[in-house]
């Protein structure tokens, strides 16, 4: 995860006291501490939910909002960035579940308005394997390519402005594929703006209403939206913020309103902590898949750990042996999400960027794999931070 990346209806709630613990539970101060590491290390605020052998925990550290003492409330709604892939994902399997979408057919038959290389398959937009340019900007072989403007500046300008999934794609296509499909691994943002598209064209929906009726209602996530165009976030949520470099000077912007139609299904959703834990729990429990298919999924490319919207990391075994996960970020906002093969084990979570220049390279993977270390292996075991 990185601080920078790359109208919905409102949910009304009732927020619990800022920063309040689940009634009833156990006291498990190395979890407090644990996140109280990423405040440490310059982020404003966090929440956490772990779910285990030992009932339910939540708890925040930070704060709400820069210059307010209270913490982030621990039931709040935050933007879960690439978190989305895995919802988008499960939506096209499920499609190929049931005979609507071929894993293995090439795209280009069912988006033939794209010209899209006819050897791309659904399979490859699923595990970013097409070789299809980053519409948000691509690093590729030591070269950095800029797309559509996603940090700095010119993303603080641009961040009201409303992107049609189209000429996300159409951008990206304008540019030189990277490599020859299936040939290569290179994560790309479109990947998923064309899963969304390919869901709207064989369904007859809005990615936002086919969302809605496999996996929002079922599951009852009366916390989670796709927010199309609207730069809001409902009900209780923490304050993110950029921090950026403004003629040469460092300058810091509330971005909890933001536009987040560039990350059309690639990383608009909001949800919760609560939401998250039940929809990716559910997930790997065997409710929203067929078993070969949920075994595609989780089937990681050689060169990547990336399945099918999720990543598989190995751990000792005294964490369990294999961790399943997709971690997110927008500007403003990060969220965890991971979870042991059978999803009786969750970690939820959500970042709130804040006034503060982060070490993303040494201090964040050492926060991450602390925490990690204490919900998945006890705290006996130092683990990868993934």
């Amino acid at each position: 995860m990185a601080v920078t990346a790359l109208a919905a209806a409102v949910v009304a709630g009732v927020a619990a006291p800022a920063g309040a613990a689940a009634a009833g539970q156990q006291s498990r101060p190395e979890l407090q501490e644990a996140i109280q590491t990423f405040v440490d290390i310059g982020f404003a605020g966090m929440h956490l939910r772990v779910h285990d052998q030992r009932g339910e925990w939540v708890g925040s550290a930070g704060v709400r909002k820069l210059g307010d003492a209270a913490k982030p409330p621990v039931n709040g709604r935050f933007r879960i960035g690439s978190n989305t892939k895995t919802f988008v994902a499960t939506v096209v399997l499920q499609l190929v579940a049931e005979g609507k979408i071929g894993l293995d057919t090439p795209v280009h038959g069912y988006l033939p308005e794209f010209a899209l290389d006819r050897r791309i398959t659904v399979r490859m937009l699923l595990q970013h394997t097409s070789g299809v340019f980053n519409h948000t900007g691509d690093y590729y072989n030591g070269t950095a390519m800029p797309g559509l403007p996603s940090t700095g500046e010119e993303w603080v300008d641009n961040r009201f402005r409303t992107y049609q999934p189209d000429e996300l794609v159409r951008f990206a296509l304008s540019k030189p594929a990277l490599f020859t499909p299936g040939t290569d691994w290179n994560y790309s943002n479109t990947n998923y703006t064309l899963a969304a598209r390919l869901i709207e064209k064989v369904t007859g929906r809005s990615y936002a209403e086919e969302m809605q009726r496999r996996i929002l209602r079922p599951l009852r996530l009366w916390g989670t939206v796709v927010p199309g165009a609207w730069s809001g976030i409902p009900g209780p949520h923490a304050h993110g913020y950029y921090r950026y470099q403004d003629d040469g000077q460092p300058k810091t912007v509330d971005v909890t309103r933001q536009n987040p139609s560039l990350l059309f299904a690639a990383g608009d959703m909001i949800s919760t902590t609560e939401d998250l834990h039940t929809f990716f729990s559910a997930l790997l429990g065997g409710k929203l898949l067929p078993a070969p298919l949920l075994a595609e999924m989780r089937t990681p490319h050689p060169k990547s750990g990336f399945g099918l919207g999720l990543r598989v990391q190995d751990a000792s075994p005294n964490c369990g042996g294999t961790l399943f996960f997709h971690n997110g970020s927008t500007i403003g906002y990060g969220a965890l999400m991971y979870s042991t093969p059978d999803g009786s084990k969750t970690l939820t979570a959500s970042i709130t960027s804040g006034d503060a220049d982060i070490d993303l390279v040494a201090d964040y993977p050492k926060a991450l794999d602390k925490l990690l270390n204490e919900v998945f292996c006890g705290g006996a075991v130092r683990g990868q931070s993934g």
